[in-house]
């Protein structure tokens, strides 16, 4: 599943609505501007700002109620996995919180993952793999080394031979890419996690399932540490700011 295409009028509306929900200046409770008047500052039609605001209902940010208008939904009931909704997330909130949730669900996939693709692995599969490590290995920079390292773990998924978890990647991906992102420029080497994937291609090249779950599990470990140095990093140079 892909964000919604921002290059038509439609895709622009729903991705601006869309943001200011997700970051409150649209809160919860609110009461979108009349049709209107809403259209008329997008500088839209109405018809067009009446087909972005189906899709934010069906991902669940909104809701039409009889005599009140639109309204901003709670997040609980927003489509967390939607992917145009992990999008706006990621971009504009990259909180702690948010890092934390994702890390805590990389921990239960991923390391499962790995074990399920050392067992079932196909020739194919490993090159994809092995083409991705060695991607991340010639990276020049932190953003080429995200894209090699989100293509690492994809092709570790998609050597597990189970759809439904590779479907769940292709939701998760845009949060994914912000979090290896996030990762390698929090490092001071970009490149110091390479050992630890090289263990988890090693493993699903013998096919070790234990050896490979291990492995991936201590990799997204070092990945939390390396972002809770961060965060105690800003809290410190915060604290040191409101003292001066």
């Amino acid at each position: 599943m892909r964000a919604t295409d921002a290059r038509n009028l439609h895709g622009h509306v729903v991705r601006e609505l869309g943001r200011r929900i997700v970051t409150g200046e649209f809160r919860s409770g609110d009461v979108l501007p009349r049709e209107e008047v809403l259209a008329e500052s997008m500088q839209v039609s109405r018809t067009a700002l009446r087909e972005a605001l189906k899709v934010l209902s069906a991902k669940g940010l909104i809701e039409a109620r009889p005599k009140i208008g639109t309204r901003v939904r709670a997040m609980e009931y927003w489509n967390q996995l939607d992917a145009d909704v992990l999008s706006w997330r990621c971009i504009s909130m990259p909180t702690d919180d948010f890092i934390e949730k994702l890390v805590e669900m990389r921990e239960i996939i991923e390391p499962a993952a790995a074990a399920a693709a050392a067992r079932r692995r196909t020739a194919a599969q490993l090159a994809r793999i092995d083409h991705a490590y060695r991607q991340m290995e010639a990276s020049r920079d932190s953003g080429e080394w995200a894209v090699a390292d989100l293509s690492f773990h994809d092709a570790v998924l998609q050597a597990t031979g189970n759809e439904l978890m590779t479907s769940l990647f292709s939701v998760i991906e845009s949060a994914l890419g912000m979090f290896f992102v996030l990762s390698a420029e929090t490092a001071g080497d970009f490149k110091y996690s390479l050992p630890h994937h090289h263990k988890v291609l090693d493993a699903i090249r013998r096919q070790q399932p234990d050896a490979a779950q291990k492995a991936m599990k201590n990799m997204v470990a070092d990945s939390r540490e390396n972002l809770q140095k961060r965060r105690k990093s800003s809290a410190g140079k915060a604290s040191r700011t409101q003292r001066k």
